[in-house]
């Protein structure tokens, strides 16, 4: 098996480069969010294509394994569905997404809008995974897993390595955590040269409890991001990567979460979901507390939210 290293990441990034886009890092002073002697750097990977740094795992996947008659077929909360959908679409593969009643609506209308057949079972992560493994063995189609595969690792540690060239500065990066795999990459890109802080929602502290177990266990998978951040355990490929390199996890309460995704927008004009703005509820709750002339990045992992409302054209 590959192994997860920053040579195989940056070997990952040159081959999928034509398909994704290189997301801007945005650095604002501190005080703008209420934060003193910090310098704060926003990694704005809500603008990826499909709106979430899922895509580029997506891709990894499915440029580099061999893809059936059947196609492609992924479980999703619905950022990794709409990612499969689209990198399937502009490859001309197809594709069965199978999400739960709890996606939202800006999720599931992205998954359709790229011509992949959705299918609704559940209510959480886990029963469309059931389900999705089901169509799997029916059909042969080649199931692309959300966190716990080796090319979707690498995929999300691409983002680290686009992070370090635009702000070598950083010395510490808050990172959201669902399932893992974008922390379980970024983690592994950088190795312990800076200090990675995974970020969880109370209602959904899976990386808390396999690190207090020493291994995946399940958690609940509840609160207000549980369509991006609420698988029942983390991957088993990731926690390694996470023992060794994550120095510790902090969890946020929905309220928290809900503020800091209000906070973005009234600040920086910037429309993230739920669990893109978690990273930051760390910060402006002080569950992460800074040190003085800390110099933090933030990502901002995922914009598939319909909590900026136009009128209809």
């Amino acid at each position: 098996m590959e192994e997860i290293n920053s040579e195989s990441i940056a070997a990952t990034e040159r081959l999928i480069r034509p398909w994704i886009r290189r997301t801007p890092t945005v650095q604002v002073d501190g005080s703008d969010f209420g934060l003193s002697n910090v310098s704060l750097y926003f990694k704005l990977e809500l603008l990826q294509h499909t709106g979430s740094f899922k895509t580029r795992g997506a891709f990894v996947n499915l440029l580099t394994r061999n893809i059936p008659a059947a196609g492609v077929t992924a479980a999703s909360g619905g950022n990794h569905g709409v990612a499969v959908a689209y990198a399937a679409h502009k490859l001309k593969v197809a594709a069965t997404i199978f999400v739960p009643s709890v996606a939202s609506r800006t999720k599931i209308e992205r998954i359709r809008s790229y011509g992949a057949k959705l299918v609704i079972r559940g209510d959480r992560y886990d029963d469309a995974l059931t389900a999705c493994k089901s169509w799997m063995n029916e059909s042969g189609a080649l199931p692309i897993h959300a966190y716990n595969d080796m090319q979707t690792l690498l995929g999300q540690g691409t983002m680290g390595m686009e992070l370090e060239e635009q702000a070598p500065e950083l010395d510490t990066l808050l990172v959201a955590v669902g399932g893992g795999g974008l922390i379980g990459g970024v983690a592994a890109w950088y190795a312990g040269r800076i200090r990675i802080v995974g970020v969880e929602p109370e209602a959904a502290p899976t990386l808390t409890k396999a690190l207090a177990a020493g291994r995946p266990v399940d958690a609940p998978a509840g609160g207000i991001a549980a369509d991006s951040l609420a698988p029942k355990r983390v991957g088993e490929l990731m926690f390694p990567i996470a023992q060794t390199f994550v120095s510790r996890v902090v969890l946020v309460s929905d309220n928290e979460i809900l503020q800091a995704q209000k906070i973005l927008w009234d600040t920086l004009r910037v429309a993230s979901e739920p669990g893109g703005a978690a990273a930051l509820a760390a910060l402006l709750s002080k569950k992460y507390e800074p040190e003085r002339n800390q110099r933090i990045g933030v990502v901002v992992c995922g914009g598939n939210t319909d909590a900026v409302d136009f009128p209809a054209v």
